[in-house]
């Protein structure tokens, strides 16, 4: 037998709290119902209730017309203005309903210039219930409103610009559909205090009665009786109201999507890209300038170096001001993001929520439906046209993402780390994808990575940077090959990298342990850096360089270990032949003098 489980104390004091909600309106509802003078035929009763709804619905209108794209603003503004205005938008949360009508009084009152210039029809009419009620509802709308748009990714702004949008289109297709719920939320509570304001109401218009002061009305002359049917409307018209406003789309179908012939794109021409970036984000300085001669290029550096801030620079989501860009020779640096024709992958899967594959294909402004089928058959995404974003896997969406890029046809696509949120099978699976789009395509791209092997894969052309600065630039053999700095050795992954000096016999001694290397051209003396690449090291009973191993370890495939050289540094080895070796023991390494790579070191002081 199994018990139920005990209900959390957190349960028990939400339900105490309905509870206390809930007596008094059982109270009403059983005097309701046992009275025979309820006050349904009092004169002015419906015409009340009329006046309150109305002024009710049209303070929202005018709340929502202003408050959203105040709340809009307030969520993007970290400036002391944007402080400032918050706290404005919250004082009449603090004031009493009754002084706030005291409030507006001093400015539209009848006998104020603002209120003269009206002829004193800013009182006693709907048009001063409709100030009354906006002045002390419009707080919920637009605190709910400004959460709601806290909470969209800014990244989708940045998207919808690169698929040619423009910021009034981008707000009403992107900002409102996101934040629709909070924004819906905000009005429901804007509609309802608009409808029971009583105490700003009664001293700027007292006449026509709204409900709330009709009611006071009665219960001032003739008691506890009469006040039965307007609090009786009032409940049921805030209970019908709640209840619309959660309605929802039941059982509606989205409409399946019919994929037209697939028809593939025209290539672009190659885009290079050159670019003069000279700016400040807080803190940070980037100064990076370069002038690509490849159409595949790839910006690599760690975390922190400035890479995404080059590309939304180069994408112009930072505008003019962050120095000269130019496509293809074409100046670039005046023309908004809409207008650049990019393609844009951000780290965030950049997918819009509540849209279909299909949709998100077609939401650019100039995309093409046949290129767009054309893409889903080549990205391998048949038969999930009709799925939401959160209906499908990592690699699913970023090759959703892919196709979304290239259905408008970019002279450009500019990827930001588009693969390092997936797992290591579906990263390398995509990657190979995209080389071949690349390759088949022509696609011209500019890709964002930490990672070496990604950016030796899909690029011709490499640019290493580190604290906002360029530390190395070229073709990609050149940059591998030939690291201009220790420091851009290690940003490329080169493992066994250590310093060393060349011999009078043409070796290289690192410590006191001699390596045979190719260093013709480098006289005795000089100073160098020298690497192997750790599958180049074997370890066989008749090699040269007598070593000791440190650590042996299995991971499956092969065996990972390092080994000291006697006299000199320790080597990373990669195997796929059985180790019977352990830590401690002697062993003998056989190292090819033309699997050594040996460049003179930075900075190299004199030879001798």
């Amino acid at each position: 037998m199994t018990g139920r489980a005990p209900r959390a104390p957190l349960g028990w004091l939400g339900a105490l709290l309905v509870l206390y909600l809930l007596i008094p309106l059982a109270a009403f509802a059983i005097r309701l119902a046992g009275s025979h003078d309820r006050g349904f035929g009092t004169p002015g009763l419906w015409d009340a209730a009329r006046i309150s709804a109305l002024s009710a619905t049209i303070s929202t209108m005018l709340i929502v017309s202003f408050g959203v794209p105040l709340a809009s603003w307030l969520a993007r503004s970290r400036g002391r203005l944007g402080t400032v205005v918050g706290l404005i938008v919250q004082l009449p949360l603090a004031l009493p309903p009754l002084m706030s009508g005291i409030i507006l009084i001093y400015v539209v009152g009848p006998y104020t210039r603002v209120g003269q210039l009206f002829d004193g029809r800013l009182t006693d009419s709907i048009a001063g219930i409709v100030l009354a009620q906006s002045f002390v509802a419009a707080p919920f709308l637009v605190i709910s409103a400004r959460s709601a748009f806290e909470s969209v990714d800014p990244a989708l702004d940045d998207l919808a610009a690169t698929l040619g949008h423009r910021p009034l289109a981008r707000f009403t297709r992107v900002d409102i559909p996101i934040a629709w719920p909070g924004i819906r939320a905000g009005m429901l509570l804007t509609w309802l205090r608009a409808f029971g304001e009583y105490g700003a109401t009664v001293l700027l218009a007292y006449h026509p009665y709204s409900l709330p002061v009709y009611t006071y009305v009665q219960f001032s002359g003739y008691g506890i009786p009469t006040t039965q049917a307007p609090t009786a409307i009032a409940l049921g018209i805030a209970v019908v109201v709640v209840l619309i406003s959660r309605i929802r789309r039941f059982g509606r179908r989205r409409p399946q999507a019919v994929l037209p012939e697939p028809m593939e794109p025209r290539p672009a021409p190659p885009t290079q890209v050159t670019f003069d970036l000279d700016l400040h984000v807080g803190s940070f300085h980037l100064e990076i300038a370069h002038a690509a001669q490849s159409h595949r290029v790839a910006i690599l550096g760690p975390s922190g170096a400035g890479k995404s801030i080059a590309l939304r620079a180069i994408a112009g989501l930072l505008g003019s001001r962050a120095g000269a860009v130019t496509y293809a020779g074409q100046a670039v640096a005046d023309t908004a993001t809409e207008a650049r024709q990019v393609g844009y992958l951000p780290q965030t899967h950049g997918l819009f929520p509540g849209r279909t594959v299909w949709q998100q294909l077609l939401f650019a402004t100039e995309a093409d439906p046949n290129a767009a089928s054309w893409w889903i058959h080549t990205l391998q995404l048949d038969g999930l046209q009709d799925r939401l974003p959160e209906q499908l896997s990592g690699g699913q969406r970023q090759r959703v993402s892919l196709a979304q890029a290239l259905s408008h046809r970019p002279r450009l696509v500019l990827l930001d780390e588009p693969f390092s949120a997936l797992d290591a099978p579906v990263r390398d699976e995509l990657r190979r994808e995209l080389r071949r789009l690349q390759h088949e395509t022509g696609l011209s791209t500019l890709l964002v990575t930490h990672d070496p092997e990604e950016a030796a894969l899909l690029a011709d052309e490499i640019i290493v940077i580190d604290e906002g600065r360029i530390l190395q630039a070229g073709p990609r053999a050149q940059v591998y090959n030939r690291p201009a700095s220790p420091q851009v050795a290690r940003l490329l992954g080169i493992q066994n990298l250590h310093p060393g000096v060349v011999t009078a016999g043409g070796e290289v001694r690192s410590g006191a342990a001699p390596v045979a290397a190719y260093t013709a051209g480098m006289p005795s003396g000089t100073h160098v850096l020298w690497s192997v690449r750790p599958e180049h090291v074997r370890i066989t009973p008749d090699g040269a360089y007598p070593a000791t191993i440190v650590d042996v370890a299995d991971i499956g495939t092969s065996y990972a270990l390092i080994v000291r050289l006697d006299g000199g540094p320790e080597l990373r080895v990669r195997t796929i032949e059985s180790i019977a070796l352990r830590a401690g023991d002697a062993c003998h390494l056989a190292l090819a003098p033309n699997d050594l790579t040996v460049w003179p070191a930075p900075d190299e002081p004199a030879a001798g």
